[in-house]
């Protein structure tokens, strides 16, 4: 810097993302991830967190959607509206956020989220997408692939599976055989219900789940996506993965040969 030069000031563009303060943390530690990639014959599974839909946090976040969806808002910043106690608590976003047919930027910086539901596919106005440092969030619904007006993501990419950086495993998948109708446990099947296919939204009947993993380019980055789907017809229907990462739709587990690392 020469002399009488102003130093350059760059913006915090997640100044105003940031919820209240407090003693309690907002968020839990997540060590599923080994950024050194030393992941030889290691498996890696689902967070079996279950919501509590009966925590303080849930339900507020349940009238923050309400009140969104009614004033038609077009950027929806909910953490910023709970405490840190309130923020722990919520490990999956509500299927309600299918109502926020007008949000265009839904904004979860720094969330406690584990998953996120396929009704945010619902979201037909999403046009940015921002779960940044939600270091346990390592996957997303297929769904979110019929947001298609979707065009920007900042997402915190060494938390994923499969990662370019990392290269981590995906969890092993479950056989059809192993499904029934009805509540799941999210430590086997990564989610507490599985209500429709997610590639043509049919039903999924008793024995014929087909769960896959694949990486695609969504927004501006490749993310890993869990798809549940009713038949091998929609398996074979998927879209192809972009180059550098697996090329077929897979069923996880240690096995799966991954391109190497880019560092």
């Amino acid at each position: 810097m020469g002399e009488g030069d102003q130093p350059k000031l760059f913006s915090d563009r997640w100044a105003d993302a940031v919820g209240p303060g407090g003693d309690e943390p907002a968020r839990d530690r997540c060590h599923c991830l080994d950024r050194r990639g030393e992941y030889s014959g290691k498996q890696v599974g689902f967070h079996p967190d279950r919501q509590d839909t009966s925590a303080p946090g849930w339900l507020h976040l349940l009238e923050l959607i309400d009140e969104a969806a009614a004033d038609g808002r077009e950027v929806f910043k909910p953490l910023v509206e709970l405490s840190p106690a309130e923020r722990r608590q919520i490990v999956t976003l509500p299927p309600a956020v299918a109502k926020l047919t007008a949000v265009r930027h839904l904004v979860l910086y720094g969330s406690n989220l584990v998953r996120v539901p396929p009704e945010i596919g619902a979201m037909t106005s999403l046009e940015e997408f921002s779960p940044y440092t939600s270091h346990r969030l390592h996957w997303l619904p297929y769904e979110i692939t019929r947001c298609a007006g979707l065009r920007e993501s900042t997402v915190s990419t060494r938390a994923l599976y499969g990662n370019f950086k990392y290269r981590p495993p995906f969890p092993l998948l479950r056989q059809a055989d192993e499904w029934g109708h009805g509540a799941a446990d999210p430590s086997r099947w990564g989610a507490e219900a599985i209500r429709g296919c997610g590639v043509c939204d049919g039903p999924v009947k008793d024995g014929q789940l087909r769960q896959v993993w694949m990486s695609l380019v969504v927004a501006t980055d490749v993310l890993p996506l869990l798809v549940n789907a009713c038949s091998s017809e929609c398996v074979g229907a998927l879209p192809a993965p972009p180059d550098g990462y697996v090329s077929v739709p897979h069923h996880g587990g240690p096995d799966v040969r991954q391109p190497s690392t880019r560092y």
